[in-house]
């Protein structure tokens, strides 16, 4: 038997709208109340007698379950129930209505496909309702029910429904840059009698559409897990008879035995061996089953990697553009340390920039340099270590996170990623095995291991796989019997080079710093690597004669030398370098922004080829 589908909804309104009433007396229409609970319920309502003689019922009770919920009527904390019917099951979040919980409301929004607006027939769209629209909205979801409660204080009249109904959709309209994609189904209901929850009322007999029940049993809705690009973050590397099984919850995608998958942030492709669920081994996998995998060869896998599909993978970044709530009562600062809790991987980060604050009643944008409580903000982020994401509007999974307070260890806020803020489509070298070699040529003291040593920490900071060969540590070690003849300085170029080929063929960016001062030797290394990026770093003789960093010039000139490239042995410039550095112009930092550029460009170019 086929397992049901799962519905995930919220309610949400002002306060009084009568969210909680709404849902206790959908549980109890749909007979999903046990018998128990009814009577725990009758004693400890008001009293009083419903129409039939029978006890009167207080449904708020079944979710408010806190105390003080209880004695201020209001709903606090978010609460969860849970019901099926033969066509659905279903997970509601009762979700508060006070503006000072929106960090509630944001927590129950995150996991819900649907929300339910409750406006007051009386007071009709509220700020508040437009509030918990746009919000609902920023957390993914699509689809709303807008109830119009408490029908019975305005006679059930058609013409103040229509009218609530008109309203909201002009905010709709007026604000659709906001509610983009949002589909909206108005229902009048009278939540304590039951009128068109569950079934039809007699009192509303203009109204021809569905009930509540079953517009929910029916509605298609987008569970925020795509089947298409498979994503399992790793959580436990679990030992076995089999060898190493690698456990998580499926983000999306289907998993199948044979299936080939990429190992981020490795960038190794491998295929799966074998899937279990629990101890059962299954052929396929789909969000949200937990499971465990073996895969071909052996691997080093550990928690916070993520198996990916090869031919679709999640952008690679450590700058990205979000959406967050702040959910603390000390206000985000930029710059400050934070944690960033993304899928099972916990990184370093802050927020360098933020962009906009946004005011969710009215979905307008202004500038602000900090966030407060129940604020929600567009921010620029930067992490210390790369993530591996997908856009939230995509995938919920991936495409959210949490900051985390490092020393109390509390959460701050959510977050949902639109983006990553490098260049476009940009995937790190890592994950798509590219391997590139760039090549910094010049004169001696031209600013070659300067500018090659800050590229190197840059890359490195991104998370690429990086290797530094300066020409003269390789000298000493590798080519130490080697003299400066012409033959034996090409020989030193063609050794450095075939290093750097068996690293670019590995996946790993070689940057060599090496005179390397002829130019058939420099072409034919090109030519046998391939993904190669030529950097002239250049500077006049008299310039680099003034730095002599170690002493060459001097003793060259003073006759204690010979051989030396530039004063009695020639250098041959690149005729055609695909980034010329002047370095007599330009500081050490312009010129490795210059090259980073150049080197990220080509990545994305070749990523986007293989």
């Amino acid at each position: 038997m086929a397992e049901q589908e799962l519905l995930r909804f919220l309610t949400a309104g002002s306060v009084d709208d009568g969210k909680s009433t709404l849902i206790g007396r959908l549980l109890h229409d749909a007979n999903s109340i046990y018998e128990d609970q009814l009577s725990a319920l009758r004693a400890a309502s008001s009293g009083g007698e419903a129409e039939g003689g029978s006890a009167a019922i207080d449904f708020s009770l079944l979710t408010d379950g806190l105390r003080a919920e209880r004695e201020q009527g209001i709903t606090i904390d978010v609460a969860y129930r849970s019901f099926s019917t033969p066509r659905r099951r279903f997970i509601i979040a009762d979700t508060p209505g006070h503006e000072q919980y929106t960090r509630n409301m944001a927590t129950g929004a995150s996991t819900a496909s649907l929300a339910v607006l409750l406006i007051d027939a009386r007071k009709g769209v509220l700020p508040q309702t437009r509030r918990h629209a746009v919000i609902a909205w920023l957390l993914g979801i699509r689809n709303f029910v807008v109830a119009v409660n408490k029908m019975d204080l305005v006679d059930f009249d058609e013409q103040v429904f229509r009218s609530i109904e008109r309203d909201f959709m002009e905010f709709s309209s007026k604000f659709e840059s906001a509610l983009d994609g949002a589909k909206s189904y108005f229902i009048p209901v009278y939540s304590i009698d039951g009128d068109n929850v569950v079934t039809r009322s007699a009192r509303t007999p203009w109204f021809h559409g569905q009930t509540l029940l079953e517009y929910l049993e029916t509605v298609s809705v987008a569970t925020g897990r795509s089947l298409e690009h498979v994503r399992l973050p790793v959580q436990y590397v679990l030992r076995s008879l089999e060898g190493r099984r690698y456990a998580g919850e499926m983000a999306s995608g289907i998993l199948r035995k044979g299936d080939p998958v990429r190992v981020l942030p490795s960038g190794q492709t491998t295929s799966v061996r074998s899937i279990h669920s629990g101890d059962q081994e299954i052929d396929a996998a789909s969000p949200p089953l937990s499971i465990s995998v073996t895969l071909a060869g052996e691997i080093d896998i550990s928690r916070g990697d993520m198996l990916v599909d090869p031919a679709s993978p999640p952008a690679v970044s450590r700058r990205f553009a979000a959406t967050l709530v702040w959910m603390d009562h000390q206000p985000l600062e930029t710059g400050r340390p934070y944690l960033l809790k993304h899928t099972t991987r916990t990184v370093c980060a802050s927020v360098t920039r933020i962009q906009s604050l946004i005011d969710p009643a009215t979905f307008e944008r202004e500038a602000a340099d900090r966030l407060m409580l129940n604020q929600f903000g567009e921010v620029e982020i930067e992490t210390h270590q790369p993530l591996y994401f997908d856009p939230y509007s995509e995938n919920r999974v991936t495409g959210a996170f949490i900051v985390i307070d490092p020393i109390a260890n509390g959460t701050l806020g959510a977050g949902m990623i639109a983006g990553a803020t490098g260049p476009p489509d940009l995937k790190m070298q890592a994950a798509s095995g590219v391997g590139l070699t760039v090549w910094f040529t010049g004169l001696s003291s031209a600013g070659k291991s300067t500018i090659s040593q800050a590229v190197h920490e840059k890359l490195w900071a991104m998370g690429h796989k990086v290797e530094l060969l300066d020409g003269d540590v390789v000298r000493q070690h590798l080519n130490r019997g080697l003299g400066f003849s012409k033959e034996d300085r090409d020989e030193n170029v063609r050794r450095i080079g075939f290093v750097a080929e068996l690293l670019t063929r590995n996946g790993v960016i070689a940057l060599v710093s090496a005179i390397s001062p002829y130019r058939s030797v420099r072409d034919e290394i090109r030519q046998k690597i391939g993904n190669f990026l030529e950097v002239y770093v250049h500077a006049p003789l008299e310039v680099c004669e003034q730095r002599d960093l170690k002493g060459i010039y001097r003793r060259a000139r003073a006759g204690e030398m010979r051989g030396v490239t530039g004063v009695d042995d020639p250098y041959e410039p690149p005729l055609a370098p695909d980034v010329e550095c002047h370095t007599d112009r330009e500081t050490p930092l312009e010129s490795a922004a210059r090259v980073l550029q150049a080197v990220l460009a080509r990545l994305s170019l070749r990523q986007s080829t293989t």
